[in-house]
């Protein structure tokens, strides 16, 4: 799906109001309700607890979402969501962790087989995506991470997760942890994505506009800015690259290094999930507690 061709003006729609910390002003989420495309926008889903993070699962059909629970890093509150597609919270509390290895605030998500993965302030943990079950737990204490935020898996298998706080990324392969990339070009990293077809990840800056791509002993290339800072969520979609930026309010496309506006929000989104089935994007807002479900084609199919 090359959204560059198929939704020219979904410019214009406007997701309501959403932050990842800070606070909102309802003014603002009034003027973004009055503007917004309601052809578009297809679904909302309330009740969450600082809602951060969303991935799709296409073989069970529901969203995971990931809870901060609170702003306390070992405050062992944070847990999982499991989401239908018209945004029915099916399982508010789906996956908390365990005693021994408890989720303090879980940020980005990630499927590989059976095991959903989340990133969190201490490690990783691996959860049942079936059960919900906490079924392995990755400690990075020894490597004094920043800020464990989101992660992808390569093609070899390993999961990749960056470390906001010491622009850094991280290869996990079983149980062993390295550091894959360390470089302060990365703009203390926050969303990555793989890129199937050039081969290669996508790594999104929290400090500066331009976004990065990286393979495995590679050099860093430039792929292009988004205009702005404060980039969070990024997925890749045959070669188009969206990636939601906080600082403008606004999810991004990128093809071929040029950005332009796609979704554009009356706050801050987060780390946004693809419905890959349905084509749509769903869009987290820590502060409202809220995700908001868009579809990429302009219906409501």
């Amino acid at each position: 799906m090359k959204l560059i061709r198929q939704v020219p003006r979904l410019a214009l729609a406007v997701v309501v109001l959403g932050a990842c910390g800070g606070s909102d002003s309802s003014r603002d989420v009034a003027a973004g309700d009055a503007e917004q495309d309601a052809t578009t926008r297809v679904a909302m889903a309330e009740g969450f607890d600082g809602p951060e993070a969303v991935r799709y699962d296409p073989d069970q059909d529901v969203f995971f979402v990931s809870n901060f629970a609170g702003e306390n890093a070992g405050d062992a509150n944070g847990f999982i969501s499991r989401v239908r597609p018209d945004g029915t919270i099916d399982s508010l509390r789906f996956m908390v962790g365990t005693a021994a290895a408890p989720l303090h605030g879980p940020r980005g998500l990630y499927l590989t087989g059976d095991t959903l993965w989340a990133a969190d302030a201490d490690g990783v943990h691996g959860f049942d995506r079936r059960s919900g079950a906490q079924v392995a737990f990755v400690d990075f204490r020894g490597f004094e991470p920043g800020f464990l935020n989101d992660m992808v898996a390569g093609p070899e298998g390993a999961l990749y997760v960056t470390d906001t706080g010491r622009s850094r990324v991280y290869r996990l392969l079983g149980r062993e942890v390295t550091i894959a990339v360390e470089d302060p070009r990365l703009g203390q990293p926050n969303g990555i994505a793989w890129d199937a077809e050039t081969g290669r990840f996508v790594v999104a800056p929290w400090e500066g506009t331009m976004l990065h791509a990286w393979r495995p002993g590679g050099a860093l290339e430039p792929v292009g800015s988004a205009g702005v800072n404060r980039c969070d969520g990024i997925e890749v979609l045959d070669g188009e690259i969206l990636v939601a930026c906080q600082a403008d309010s606004t999810v991004h496309l990128i093809v071929d290094g040029r950005s332009r506006p796609l979704i554009r929000v009356a706050g801050r989104p987060a780390d946004i999930g693809i419905d890959t089935r349905r084509q749509r994007v769903a869009v987290p807002y820590v502060a409202l507690n809220r995700v908001d479900i868009w579809s990429l084609t302009g219906g409501s199919r």
